[in-house]
């Protein structure tokens, strides 16, 4: 990827200098640059909000009550999981988390949870751990709150009006990928 990074600037100064537009390309670059930080700043202030949040439903025990909600779905889902309790855990706090829009807090409850399942794996990814992967991936989003955040930095007067089609696109995702899923496991025990 630095190739490719690397390759746009040296273009990019190439042809400022060829079409005699060198000030423009460094103005561009200082520009970017600003704003970049700018977006980093605005950025750093609304995950610190929504980490708070998800701080004070850890503590009125909210969180672990949704996660509470989710056991009986992951235990239907993944079963051989579902029989170590902490693992169970880990994968639905990782739910909780990504049905909240909260990803940076998801992904190690999901590692953890990857982790744990990979232990009787020998080497070759389990169904199961491919499910985990599919549900954290294409994870259902009550609150967007990564998108706001990027919405309201950006400037969006109205970041949380994108709702009904993040809800209709995160389930449609989660139904695809559980299909997908299902049937490359069922093909995976056809061949064996």
């Amino acid at each position: 990827m630095a190739w490719v990074w690397t390759g746009m600037v040296l273009l990019s100064l190439i042809f400022g200098v060829a079409t005699g537009n060198l000030d423009e390309v460094a103005n561009a670059a200082l520009e970017g640059a600003g704003s970049a930080v700018e977006l980093s700043i605005s950025m750093a202030g609304i995950l610190c909000l929504w980490s708070g949040v998800m701080e004070i439903m850890n503590a009125c025990g909210l969180s672990a009550g949704l996660a509470r909600a989710f056991r009986p779905i992951l235990r239907r889902l993944l079963p051989e999981a579902s029989r170590d309790e902490e693992t169970l855990a880990a994968v639905s706090a990782n739910v909780s988390a990504n049905l909240l829009g909260l990803g940076n807090a998801a992904t190690p409850l999901g590692i953890r949870a990857a982790r744990r399942m990979a232990r009787s794996c020998d080497g070759v990814a389990s169904n199961e751990l491919c499910l985990l992967v599919v549900l954290n991936t294409a994870s259902i989003q009550l609150l967007p709150t990564t998108i706001a955040s990027l919405r309201a930095a950006a400037g969006s007067q109205t970041p949380f009006d994108i709702l009904p089609a993040v809800w209709l696109s995160s389930a449609m995702s989660v139904a695809a990928g559980l299909a997908a899923a299902w049937l490359l496991s069922r093909r995976k025990r056809r061949r064996l």
